[in-house]
């Protein structure tokens, strides 16, 4: 338990330097060395915790803002869920919206789509899986994948809109989306 509370701290410490430098410079911009240094840590302390930065920018987005989201979504209470993520995004938005602009080989998108699709496979899974469904072609990965799209790319508008829309409207707005029919949607817009 100590090792485990120990990692956790240290990966903690890690992603605050990350955060700091983010809000100084443009992540592709950002070296392991200035994490390490303003971390107070030396390099081989990062790379026995993460592989590269954007593995630390994974991380943060699983423990920080898909994290606490889990046992909502696990109780069916995905609204309050989805509220928590724009909540917890909105309380870092100098952050999140530097994030957003990431340039690099790995684009935001791709880290966003990766780690709530996980999430989502993790969930998935604990629901046994009808043999005979509706859509026995259709796999738990798709409708991870669909899951995990949409929703990033309601984080990605509100980030690029600089997250004026307060975080309940968000939600709702998904929760909409999400439970409507598009014929349903034209008519009332």
């Amino acid at each position: 338990m100590m090792a485990n509370q120990g990692k956790q701290t240290t990966d903690q410490i890690l992603a605050e330097s990350l955060k700091e430098l983010v809000l100084t410079k443009p992540v592709e911009k950002i070296t392991i060395k200035e994490i390490t240094d303003r971390a107070g840590v030396i390099r081989p302390t990062f790379y026995n915790h993460f592989q590269d930065k954007y593995e630390l920018i994974e991380w943060i987005i699983r423990a920080e803002i898909l994290g606490p989201t889990h046992p909502l979504i696990k109780n069916g209470l995905t609204n309050q869920a989805v509220l928590l993520v724009f909540t917890s995004l909105l309380r870092e938005k100098e952050f999140y919206s530097r994030l957003g602009r990431m340039g690099g080989p790995i684009p935001f998108e791709d880290l966003v789509v990766k780690c709530i699709k996980e999430v989502l496979l993790e969930i998935f899974s604990e629901h046994p899986r009808k043999k005979n469904g509706r859509f026995p072609w259709m796999n738990v990965d798709m409708l991870a994948e669909h899951y995990a799209r949409s929703m990033c790319y309601a984080v990605e508008v509100w980030i690029r809109q600089g997250m004026s829309v307060p975080p309940q409207e968000m939600a709702d707005m998904y929760e909409y989306l999400m439970s409507h029919s598009m014929e349903q949607a034209i008519e009332e817009f």
